[in-house]
């Protein structure tokens, strides 16, 4: 039996949740009802995917048939919305970022903490074939004592930002890059090196006129003691990049797909790369200098609309 969700936001990217699931019985989830700031907007797809449109994020709470809720609304409204699906009793999946700030973000987990709700976020890239690899090869002593992380997620779309969309309100989208792109490899990193302890940024624009930065950068020092570096840029061609530096070897994963090792110097282990497929994942030696001749897939499905790991 499917559980019940409510989609709350139809913009893009919350019709590519509602369309990654709808009308396939093994996902386990069926969306049954909704709501949006622009619902003449949404009104016809919302029928096609067979939707009740509700007027209001209150209506769909109080919907006897919603047993959870699904949020892909501008980042100021999540901690409200979060809070408030909680107190309704409504497990909650929000889309990153999860809140603006610490305080807003602490009081989200306590509602959904004391209602007995599970909350879950956005950060679909944990979940990447060659993401799992990294943490094996930390957890295994391929790479040795953690030392170094560096991350990278850049792209264009901040460009196409225009005066009255909410992306481009600076105190919807601070930090540039940060709410859209690069919160996935903060998550990334800590997801690999744990907690960060200290951090300073950089963010500025170099480039745009709308009101947002479009270059912003990290350094920081985790909790282990290892260092990092980030970069996020919002005016530049597409980049995804998190390298592990270890006193044993370093390993690098591009663009979700393409994952490479090389082990320090006078040790018995090859560089390598790996190809993944659905059935046999392997390792072979990769020549000089190191790079994949071919991409990991994602055993999810032949076409990954959440995190577009299956490019042909």
């Amino acid at each position: 039996m499917s559980l019940q969700a409510a989609i709350v936001g139809m913009g893009r990217w919350g019709r590519t949740l509602v369309e990654s699931v709808q009308g396939r019985n093994e996902a386990g989830l069926r969306f049954v009802a909704g709501s949006t700031g622009t619902p003449e907007k949404a009104r016809d797809w919302a029928a096609a995917q067979g939707l009740r449109l509700h007027d209001s994020f209150e209506a769909v709470l109080a919907d006897p048939e919603v047993q959870a809720v699904v949020l892909a609304t501008p980042h100021k409204l999540h901690a409200e919305q979060v809070i408030a699906a909680a107190r309704a009793g409504k497990p909650v999946f929000v889309e990153k970022p999860f809140t603006l700030s610490k305080a807003s973000a602490e009081a989200a987990v306590a509602a959904c903490r004391e209602a007995g709700v599970v909350l879950a976020l956005g950060h679909n890239r944990r979940f990447l074939p060659a993401v799992a690899e990294l943490k094996a090869m930390l957890a295994d002593g391929r790479i040795g004592t953690l030392l170094h992380v560096e991350g990278h997620f850049s792209g264009p779309g901040a460009a196409a930002y225009k005066a009255g969309m909410w992306r481009a309100d600076r105190s919807e989208s601070p930090l540039g890059g940060m709410g859209g792109m690069g919160i996935h490899m903060i998550d990334m990193m800590v997801n690999l090196a744990g907690p960060i302890g200290e951090v300073a940024v950089h963010s500025t624009a170099r480039v745009l006129e709308n009101g947002l930065d479009d270059t912003t950068a990290m350094l920081c020092r985790f909790a282990s003691g290892a260092t990092g570096t980030f970069a996020t840029l919002a005016y530049a061609p597409r980049c995804w990049r998190v390298a592990l530096y270890g006193s044993e070897g370093w390993a690098e994963l591009t663009d979700h797909e393409h994952l490479v090792y090389r082990p320090r110097e006078g040790r018995a282990s090859p560089a390598t790369s790996r190809r993944w497929t659905s059935s046999a994942p392997s390792w072979r030696p990769s020549p000089p200098p190191w790079r994949v001749a071919r991409p990991i897939r994602c055993r999810w499905s032949r076409r990954c609309t959440a995190c577009r790991c299956s490019r042909r």
